[in-house]
């Protein structure tokens, strides 16, 4: 019997000393959302207790209510109303609505009220139970036994409160049961021992696993909430323009290839909005100027009344998706109305900056996003041409013409240059005497070798090929092969593209290409338009600088064509200027053209320019151009292009 009550302390003492480990452990785990927990987890269980408490005070007092002294019965309605006050304060919607420190309060008080409450309640019991029967006597151990079975269940989470609870019944009761030194009531004793200290293992083994579980499941939560946030995140920089707050590139053709997807929401309206002006913001007032335009722009995109989603697609370009409940009138009215609020200014460090916007407006009847952005960015070359913040709607006749465009371009990207193109050449002439010193070569292409298509035509199908550098190379072979520069002391024109003058590594290129076919870089004069120029300044000023070292010339082409600038002449590694022939055109009839021409032809002498006028078709021009001092001239009037034979034999009849 001793063995079995050291064996039954032992385990008892063991039980406390989790408690306290579990006690170190929780206060170190006092995370708000931890104590939420916990506390919720008492209070689904303690007001119940309370409430068995309440109900066994009323029954041993309608039991005892003739036997036990009327304070005693008394002291059991205190108990009763303690309880029933404690029941209220731990009901779920009460404790939890409690702040942090009042909750933990609470959980700090509970063990001390709880043991205090339990001894309270067993001093009580045995009390009653020396004025009663023995029925009476048993109905009391039997309550007893169940308060306690209560008290361990309902304070499963509360190991600390448990021990203290089972302590101050079974303290009490053991030393009455030892007293009477009764073999039945020793047995009995044992048996609550070890039933108490069996509930108290469970109870703390099942604490630890509650405190873990809880634990691992806040671990877990922050760790989805993190992930979530970084989901959140990456979805962000997947989707959103950094600079716009907008859609990017990629976020955008994803809305717009679900809106157009087969079995999708109605036809939806594609509009592509191009800033005009840009560059010029860009370049005078600096990038940072050029972000609060861009930045500005989304936002009066996203305040339009029926744009469904907008996105930047890159540079100064959106793309805007529109309400598909629109029909043609409306969705082009949507779209003047944001013209017109992008045209109003935007205010920067002070500075009013304005820009204007063209639109190029589609509705798919397609799945093909690349096909529906082929069309708007149609509709959007138009309304560039047009300007001044024009809206253009692709319709049939712009279908018709794409479709032609690109079989013409498949055509040409599937077709070897060598057997496709050919080269025709118009004289350049020196009034003084009416020799030919010169002729500039002009490509023309065929896609069957019969009808051929002048550049206008069928250069920007080189661009979107990304065979402008092959035509390039070419064109310059063959203009040496067919016109033999140096046999006839001529100087031979060719054109180099905006994308070859920028391009590293040209002038070494070009040079090999003219050696080969047996020509002679000083022969060779390089045709650059301004635009290319303008593109990047500084790395073509290099490229130039770097084609003259290989001896090459460079002229200026289509000089006057509306992007002249009078610098560009002292500035640009030049040797000779070509004026646009829409100025020839003007010589005769407008004095401020003849002003214009002759400044810049003074200019040139000044820098030691030669100057060239082409466009030259009627002898009005000629007589003009030759009263400003101009000697070399191009154009109609002196020839049509024709074959390399017959320009050589013009020079021939020349000599002779």
């Amino acid at each position: 019997m001793v063995r079995a009550q050291d064996t039954v302390a032992h385990a008892l003492g063991q039980a406390g000393r989790r408690v306290r480990r579990l006690r170190r452990a929780l206060r170190q785990r006092t995370s708000p959302a931890f104590i939420d927990a916990y506390v919720d987890s008492i209070a689904q269980r303690v007001p119940i207790l309370y409430l068995v408490v309440v109900f066994d005070v009323i029954l041993l007092d309608f039991s005892y209510c003739r036997v036990a002294p009327l304070p005693i019965e008394l002291f059991g309605v205190v108990l009763a109303a303690v309880a029933g006050i404690r029941g209220q304060n731990w009901q779920l919607s009460r404790i939890g609505a409690q702040s942090l420190a009042e909750k933990r309060r609470a959980l700090d008080q509970m063990s001390t009220i709880g043991g205090v409450f339990g001894l309270a309640f067993m001093a009580w019991t045995m009390a009653m139970a020396l004025y009663g029967s023995v029925e009476q006597r048993m109905l009391v151990e039997y309550l007893l036994a169940v308060t306690a079975f209560a008290a361990m269940i309902a304070l499963a989470q509360a190991p600390r409160t448990a021990l203290n609870v089972a302590l101050a019944f079974s303290i009490p009761a053991t030393a009455i049961f030892l007293a009477s030194r009764d073999v039945d009531a020793l047995l009995l004793t044992l048996v609550q021992l070890v039933f108490t200290g069996t509930m108290m293992i469970a109870i703390i083994t099942n604490h630890r696993e509650f405190v873990q579980r809880e634990l691992t499941g806040q671990r877990l939560g922050r760790q989805l909430a993190r992930t979530a946030r970084e989901s959140r995140a990456n979805f962000d920089r997947a989707t959103i323009d950094d600079l716009t707050g907008g859609f990017n590139r990629r976020a955008i053709l994803q809305r717009l290839r679900d809106e157009v997807a087969p079995g999708g929401p109605a036809r939806v309206w594609l509009a592509l909005l191009d800033l005009d002006g840009f560059k010029h913001v860009n370049d005078t007032y600096g990038h940072a100027a050029g972000d609060a335009v861009l930045r500005a722009v989304a936002d009066r995109i996203g305040g339009q009344d029926a744009v469904l989603a907008h996105g930047r697609l890159g540079g100064d370009e959106f793309a805007i998706v529109l309400d598909a409940a629109l029909d043609r009138t409306q969705a082009r009215a949507v779209c003047r109305r944001l013209s017109g609020r992008v045209r109003e200014p935007i205010v920067f460090n002070g500075t009013r900056l304005r820009v204007l916007c063209s639109i190029g407006l589609y509705r798919p009847d397609q799945a093909d996003t690349g096909a529906c952005l082929e069309r708007a960015d149609a509709a959007l070359y138009k309304a560039k041409q047009q300007g001044d913040g024009a809206v253009v709607l692709f319709g049939p006749e712009d279908e018709a013409a794409l479709r032609q465009r690109a079989l013409i371009t498949r055509l040409f990207h599937d077709s070897v240059l060598e057997d496709r193109l050919r080269l025709v050449y118009q004289p350049m002439i020196d009034q003084r005497n009416g020799q030919v010193i010169g002729a500039e070569a002009f490509a023309r292409w065929s896609p069957d070798g019969r009808v051929w298509q002048p550049p206008a035509l069928f250069m920007h199908m080189a661009h979107a090929t990304g065979r402008m550098s092959e035509v390039t190379r070419v064109v310059l072979r063959r203009a040496i092969e067919e016109c033999r520069p140096a046999d006839h002391a001529i100087a031979l024109s060719v054109n180099i593209s905006s994308r070859d003058v920028v391009r590293d590594g040209i002038a070494e290129v070009l040079a090999d290409i003219t050696h080969s076919a047996g020509g002679n870089p000083a022969d060779l004069i390089l045709d650059v338009t301004e635009r290319a120029l303008l593109d990047d300044p500084r790395r073509a000023t290099r490229q130039l600088e770097a084609l003259r070292a290989q001896g090459f010339r460079i002229a200026l082409d289509d000089f006057g064509a509306g992007w002249s600038s009078l610098s560009q002449l002292r500035d640009l590694p030049l040797d000779l200027i070509k004026l646009n022939g829409a100025l020839a055109e003007a010589l005769p009839t407008d004095p401020g053209a003849r002003a214009v021409a002759g400044m810049i032809v003074a200019l040139s002498w000044q820098l030691g320019l030669e100057c060239t006028i082409k466009g030259i078709e009627t002898e009005a021009q000629a007589e003009a151009a030759r009263a400003l001092g101009i000697t070399r001239m191009q154009g109609f009037y002196f020839g049509a292009p024709d074959t390399a034979t017959a320009l050589l034999a013009g020079v021939q009849r020349a000599v002779a």
